[in-house]
């Protein structure tokens, strides 16, 4: 497919999105099980262009002066991905499945525009009732903390350290022949790896016989960091009560050496299901898996005995806007509601479980102080046996929020998320 041809492509699948309230992925993929003739670099890059034109949609209408899907695309190839305007239009010349050239208005506005005047959502490309939240967090600076959790995001591996070394495993994947980008230290997470984001390029990391052997998890630099910001350590009883697919299960039994025990919980049962297989392949081997009962309470044997509970808590995920774009614009008020519901059972359940002297660790991978000091205020006020209390480890520079501490893509290069920690008195 010529350049033009897969513009087209994404300029249909975003209108399908405009009908259809759904994950932007879904749409590509029947989009490319309809049209098989697409190469897998075709793939890749309609892909980029999809996400492109959803990352950068409010400032990209701006520029443009039009709201539509097409003005999306050739705004994300214009402002985010670097094309010239005479790129732009010499692409739809010479392709009859290409978008008809561009008008004059639309040739002075890819020459030309600017956002000077643009208010903060457009210039930060987040949606414009999440704006007093976003002021409350960031001030004056929350149109570059949208900007920047809008831009594409490298991918982050953690190296398990049950097996092996951040070195060693630099060296392994630096011979891989499907690795286009050198990958490189994280820059905080002691034990990060990053691979630089390229446009149109994927690296199929599960088929890598680093990760076969379980050298490696795909885990946010910001995701690692809460684990070691929790001070899980050798020797320590810890239930993780939110645990989902495990991500952040692994880095604490990593941290913990396989000394002590960590017990892995979720509400929901079935996304426990790829632990124990992730476990296993990790070299895990202090980890309890309760999943839910129907007519007993599987944690009541933890009550009052913990060192340490994680509340990875359900949130809107408005943290990881640069993996999942989309999501931000078809999140609603009720939905932020409903998670600030989900979030204090959360911590309601976890409370009982932590000793005297203990700590509770709230995490979210979210930005809205909704999710994040008013719901540790809310549960303080109602559980007066808790305090908060510093962080085991001060990574700098981050959003100090009290004792609490808020990453963001603009001030770690890491997605978005929130910790506190909280001891309980005896």
């Amino acid at each position: 497919m010529r350049p033009g041809a897969r513009q087209q492509a994404a300029i249909e699948i975003l209108s399908t999105l405009e009908s259809q309230r759904r994950p932007a992925a879904d749409a590509v993929k029947d989009w490319m099980l309809s049209h098989r003739f697409a190469g897998s670099k075709d793939r890749a890059e309609i892909g980029d262009l999809v996400f492109g034109a959803l990352r950068w949609k409010q400032s990209s209408a701006f520029r443009m002066g039009a709201d539509t899907p097409r003005a999306w695309v050739w705004g994300a190839l214009r402002w985010g991905f670097g094309w010239s305007a005479e790129q732009i239009e010499q692409s739809c010349y010479g392709d009859p499945h290409a978008p008809t050239p561009p008008t004059e208005a639309e040739r002075t506005a890819l020459a030309d525009a600017t956002l000077e005047g643009a208010p903060a959502w457009v210039r930060g490309d987040y949606p414009e009732w999440l704006d007093s939240s976003f002021e409350r967090a960031f001030g004056a600076a929350r149109g570059d903390e949208g900007a920047a959790l809008a831009a594409p995001a490298p991918l982050d591996l953690r190296a398990n350290t049950l097996k092996t070394s951040r070195e060693k495993l630099i060296a392994a994947l630096s011979e891989s022949p499907k690795l286009k980008e050198a990958p490189l230290a994280a820059p905080r997470a002691p034990d990060g790896v990053r691979i630089p984001w390229a446009q149109g390029r994927t690296f199929p990391w599960a088929s890598e016989q680093a990760f076969l052997k379980g050298w490696f998890e795909v885990q946010d630099e910001g995701s690692q960091l809460t684990a070691l910001l929790s001070g899980a350590a050798p020797g320590m009883q810890v239930a993780d009560v939110c645990a989902g697919g495990g991500g952040k299960t692994l880095a604490l039994a990593a941290l913990m050496e396989n000394k002590g025990q960590i017990f892995a919980h979720d509400v929901d049962g079935r996304r426990l299901a790829p632990l124990r297989e992730r476990a296993e392949r990790a070299g895990v081997r202090n980890l309890q898996i309760r999943a839910p009962a129907r007519t007993r309470d599987v944690l009541e044997d933890l009550r009052g005995r913990m060192d340490m509970v994680f509340v990875d808590a359900p949130c809107t995920g408005s943290g990881t806007w640069r993996r999942n774009p989309d999501s931000k614009w078809r999140l609603r008020p009720n939905a932020l509601a409903k998670r600030r519901e989900e979030q204090q059972e959360a911590l309601r359940l976890a409370a009982p479980l932590v000793k005297p002297g203990g700590r509770l660790v709230y995490v979210t991978c979210s930005v809205l102080p909704e999710e994040n000091e008013d719901a540790v205020a809310a549960f303080l006020a109602s559980y007066d046996s808790f305090a908060p209390v510093g962080l085991g480890t001060v990574i700098a520079p981050m959003y100090p929020r009290g004792l609490a501490a808020q990453m963001t893509p603009l001030l770690t290069g890491c997605d978005g998320f929130f910790i506190a920690a909280l001891e309980r008195r005896g």
